[in-house]
């Protein structure tokens, strides 16, 4: 899913802590101060996700849970560089389709759009920060950071040990229950303790030679479906449209997204129906909404989106306009 060019600021300077909770993945994305996101929920369930976010002026650490599998097209403020942390070892994410290694941060320059696939019950610990503010910083410590590297890799392999420290820092600073020092010395501490892993970081350039290919498929399925989410599709007509046979997009799916051809077909439509009804109007029926995402027969849609969401279409309209 494309997104428009956006430019917000970055967090205003605020110090002090928030939560947001929410029981919709897409209500539950557009929690997160000034990032523009849109997640699709992929396992089945009711979904609940939180966000507990420290903004100070021109740097965001957050702390987000999710219940459930997603797929995030995720874009940062611009002008910024944002680092995922996952909170725990083992964690089965993909950041642009590549897996994750245990002491690997995930990072992008901001204005630059990247997805995710996270997996259920996923913890992450995030940073943004904005890009000038720690070119300075580096610069006032004499440290020699390749400040290209964030723009070029998408995963940065960094020192167990540090590792280990940032999470354990991240964990501290965003526990409610924690006392919290003056707002300046939080952000001093982060901006330092950034510097330090950022210095000693590796970038992680390895992928297996047919990721591009893989990658290059599934972007163009995406696509595909994109310009004909109204109508049904067949795998048939989705191998002809990239010119690809049946084995070559399951593995590239199942690589790159970590589920089939046939479950992001139905994944996707689903969640693009559910935000449609969302901000439907009175007069739109569940029926309409259906048939605009190539749904025809309303109730296996029914049927589908009950199995997705734990509740139907209609308990969807009734809950969020009340």
């Amino acid at each position: 899913m494309k997104h428009p060019h956006f430019t917000p600021d970055a967090p205003i300077k605020r110090n002090s802590m928030t939560t947001a909770t929410a029981d919709d993945a897409n209500e539950h994305a557009s929690n997160l101060t000034n990032w523009e996101q849109c997640y699709d929920q992929i396992s089945s369930g009711q979904f609940h996700g939180s966000i507990t976010e420290i903004a100070f002026n021109g740097l965001q650490v957050f702390h987000e849970f999710t219940s459930h599998q997603l797929h995030q097209n995720c874009n940062v403020w611009p002008d910024s560089i944002w680092l995922g942390i996952a909170a725990n070892k083992g964690s089965d994410s993909r950041i642009n389709g590549i897996s994750l290694g245990d002491n690997d941060l995930m990072c992008r320059p901001g204005n630059r759009e990247f997805e995710l696939i996270t997996p259920q019950n996923h913890d992450i610990y995030g940073i943004v920060v904005r890009k000038e503010e720690m070119m300075c910083s580096a610069d006032s410590q004499g440290m020699d950071i390749n400040w290209s590297d964030f723009a070029t890799y998408e995963r940065l392999a960094i020192p167990e040990s540090f590792m280990a420290n940032l999470r354990f820092l991240l964990h501290r600073l965003l526990r409610e229950t924690t006392v919290l020092p003056g707002a300046k010395l939080q952000q001093d501490i982060i901006t330092m303790a950034l510097l330090e892993i950022l210095q000693s970081q590796q970038p992680c350039a390895e992928t297996a030679q047919s990721y591009t290919r893989r990658k290059q498929v599934v972007d163009r399925i995406t696509d595909y479906l994109e310009a004909n989410k109204d109508r049904p599709i067949q795998i048939t007509e989705l191998c002809k449209a990239v010119g690809a046979s049946r084995r070559t997009l399951q593995y590239s799916f199942e690589s790159i997204v970590g589920i089939s051809p046939i479950q992001y077909l139905r994944a996707t439509r689903l969640n693009g129906a559910r935000r449609s009804l969302l901000v439907a109007r009175a007069e739109t029926t569940v029926a309409d909404v259906a048939a605009d995402w190539g749904f025809l027969h309303l109730s296996q849609f029914t049927k589908d989106y009950r199995e997705l969401f734990g509740e139907r279409p209609s308990e969807t309209r009734e809950r969020w306009a009340a």
